[in-house]
């Protein structure tokens, strides 16, 4: 009880919870070293079964654990009559709670309990039933899995995931596996996102009326572009281990463009004209989000930006291209439901399963999936299943006569998997330059659309930032790295729009689910992987690999990767209180409007069939010439109706005016909780995390909003 009696440690939002009176191992992360657990919601009383009524009523704790996602209901005693000097009294605690500060640890709790119980002697009432006059042993391990009387399933990892306490992760931040480990988890780690970094040129590219070699030199540009930027950002950014690639947030302004009208009558390369346009947008965007991030203006928005706000507007990014991907599967039926079911296959009910120590099925799902699903369709393709007597695939389908063509012409093109020329007519060398498409364009309309994006893409970072500091760093990064590394991804896009890669290179979201569940957070084995990305990039014939990919097998793969990421982003919801009606309520009508309201855009006084050159699929992404804002001014038509068709801009705008005008306690909404700057430089451990290699940073000591 001595040691509980210490006064706590305290860092915003709330006091931080003293160490526990046991030495257990070693701590992994800032989550554990501390032990902070936010609280579930007290809305919901659940009772432990099996409990004895004791005749004073007693306080609910509930607590949840950030890395496992589980929430513990915990029962307090009343204070020690003889330590009643020293106990807190039971109004401090409600004290905190109406504060929004009160972060107690579910473990340190029941402890106190179990002292309590085991070691009064004066008629104390322990946690089921009064105390004897000699001391019963402890409870055994599992009474306090009993306690676990509420439970978030969604957010359980069953053996390795956040719920692991002990293997909760193999390689920290600055630990280095070994030469050979280090050259295997650098694989495993890009092979995992490989559907981030590769499927967005494969729907872009086309498109824009790209041809197949086109879509490989793109290819080419996104590993070389992500492997730079990746660098760049685990040395001058966050230093965290994230991969930068090609983002879904720039997915829907990017096709917005690509179908803007002025493009629908273009002759010649159509696909190098809105390329440039593309490129000189994203410039634009992207200094003014490098802006925003080395100006210190991200430290102010951050006050903005909880869980409540970045779950919604991450979960509208993968819900948004619905009418993309099922609609593209059914080219293909069978093909791409195979596809599907053995991404869905592997990733979940063959999860648990371990190949020489490694969960493969799990970690290499959708290249496991791919190479399947290839496999066949080219068994399929040789054998003659998809060949019909008389019918040729390179005979338009306006100049085909039979109607038996017709009707087979289509279904040959989307399911063989040798109509793509990409891999045969690439180059083995081709090294990616600057400005290979021509001088980018400027159009100032385009540009305030990614402007407006290159907020969104900032928030989908924050939440990244925030989630994988818990897995890896010794502390959470502090407003400045923050603002830091949003900064150093705004230069990472110019680099893509320069360079040509058609959308913006930020934080993939899904780098954060792949840490969790390889366990290799250290920086080196991603700086490696991003050098041999750089490698690849130089081998063409590797982009005109990935080019063939059949377009079915590509859709398939992007349902999974946008569920995914509808997933991952209302995961950030696992930092507030989820029970909370206030939370609840602000994320429904978020998510609900985020589809409504751009569904009322994208078919405000559109005639059915009027548009018929323009696919059923890309049909949202026209609302320039037939929305609801019709002034005089046919830039701010433009910048309007696109903006408020995008399902992310809608639900980031309804979540972030709610969870800040709604009253809510920090605790409630869970406010994002990041170092003080003082704190990281006084531990050296959360120094070295974060600060700038090759003494840069004392180069920069007067910038104090981007520093430590």
């Amino acid at each position: 009880m001595a040691n509980n009696a210490q006064p706590p440690r305290r860092l915003r939002p709330g006091p931080w919870p003293p160490a526990p009176d046991s030495t257990p191992a070693a701590p992994l992360s800032w989550a554990k070293r501390t032990g902070f657990k936010g609280r579930v919601s007290g809305e919901s009383d659940v009772s432990n079964s099996g409990q004895i009524a004791l005749p004073k009523p007693k306080e609910r704790e509930t607590s949840l654990d950030l890395e496992s996602g589980r929430s513990h209901t915990t029962t307090l005693p009343p204070p020690p009559v003889a330590a009643a000097a020293t106990a807190t009294p039971a109004n401090g605690e409600s004290e905190n709670r109406e504060r929004g500060a009160a972060l107690v640890p579910a473990d340190q709790t029941a402890r106190k309990g179990r002292d309590s119980d085991g070691g009064g002697k004066n008629g104390v009432s322990g946690l089921n039933g009064p105390v004897r006059s000699d001391p019963p042993p402890p409870p055994p391990r599992r009474q306090r899995r009993e306690d676990e009387a509420v439970t978030l399933p969604q957010l359980q990892e069953e053996e390795e995931g956040f719920a692991s306490r002990q293997a909760h992760i193999k390689y920290e931040l600055r630990d280095s596996p070994g030469l050979v480990p280090i050259i295997f988890y650098a694989f495993q780690h890009y092979l995992s996102i490989l559907g981030s970094l590769i499927l967005i040129p494969l729907v872009i590219v086309p498109a824009m009326g790209g041809t197949y070699e086109d879509t490989a030199a793109v290819v080419s540009t996104v590993l070389f572009i992500s492997g730079v930027t990746t660098l760049l950002h685990t040395f001058f950014g966050t230093r965290l281990p994230l991969i930068q690639g090609p983002s879904f947030v720039y997915l829907a302004p990017a096709l917005a463009i690509i179908n803007s009208p002025e493009f629908q009558g273009l002759n010649g390369n159509n696909f190098k004209h809105i390329m440039k346009e593309l490129q000189g947008a994203l410039i634009i965007s992207s200094a003014f989000q490098a802006i925003i991030g080395y100006s210190g203006l991200m430290s102010l928005l951050l006050r903005l930006i909880n869980p409540v706000v970045v779950s919604p507007t991450i979960a509208a990014i993968g819900l948004s291209f619905f009418s993309y991907g099922f609609t593209r599967v059914g080219t293909c039926l069978e093909i791409g439901v195979v596809q599907i079911l053995l991404v869905v296959i592997f990733s979940l009910y063959l999860r648990k399963i371990r190949i020489f120590g490694h969960r493969i099925f799990l970690v290499y799902a959708v290249p496991l999936g791919l190479a399947i699903t290839w496999a066949i369709t080219f068994l399929l393709t040789e054998t003659g299943v998809y060949s019909y007597k008389g019918c040729d695939i390179n005979v338009p389908p306006s100049n085909t006569v039979s109607a038996y063509c017709r009707k087979h012409v289509p279904r040959m093109k989307h399911c063989r998997v040798d109509t793509s020329h990409a891999l045969s007519s690439s180059p083995w060398f081709r090294f990616p330059y600057p400005l290979q498409w021509g001088t980018p364009l400027f159009n100032w309309k385009m540009a305030l659309v990614m402007c407006a994006v290159s907020i969104i893409a900032s928030v989908d970072s924050v939440g990244s930032y925030h989630a994988s500091s818990l897995l890896v760093a010794s502390r959470p990064p502090t407003a400045g790295v923050l603002s830091r590394g949003i900064g150093m991804e705004g230069v990472s896009s110019v680099l893509a729009g320069v360079w040509g890669t058609g959308v913006g290179s930020t934080t993939l979201t899904e780098n954060v689910h792949t840490i969790a569940v390889t366990k290799m957070g250290s920086r080196r084995a991603v700086e490696l992987g991003a050098v041999i990305l750089i490698l690849l990039s130089f081998v063409g014939k590797v982009g005109g690999f990935i080019a063939s990919i059949p377009d079915v097998m590509v859709a398939a793969l992007l349902c999974f990767m946008w569920a995914m990421l509808a997933a991952l982003g209302l995961s950030n919801l696992r930092y507030s209180e989820t029970g909370s009606s206030r939370n609840n309520i602000i994320v429904g009508l978020s998510l609900f409007f985020s589809l409504s309201i751009p569904a009322y855009f994208q078919q405000y006084g559109l005639v059915p069939n009027a548009n018929s050159s323009v696919q059923s699929y890309f049909q949202p992404y026209i609302v320039a010439s037939h929305g609801p804002f019709q002034t005089g001014f046919g830039g701010v038509n433009y910048v309007l109706n696109t903006l408020l068709s995008f399902n992310m801009v809608i639900a980031f705008l309804v979540a972030v005016i709610l969870d800040n005008t709604v009253p809510g306690s920090w605790q409630e909404r869970g406010v994002y909780v990041w170092s003080e700057p003082e704190a990281v430089r006084r531990e050296p451990a959360a120094s070295r995390d974060y600060e700038l290699p090759f003494k840069v940073g004392k180069a920069f000591k007067w910038v104090k909003w981007v520093g430590l």
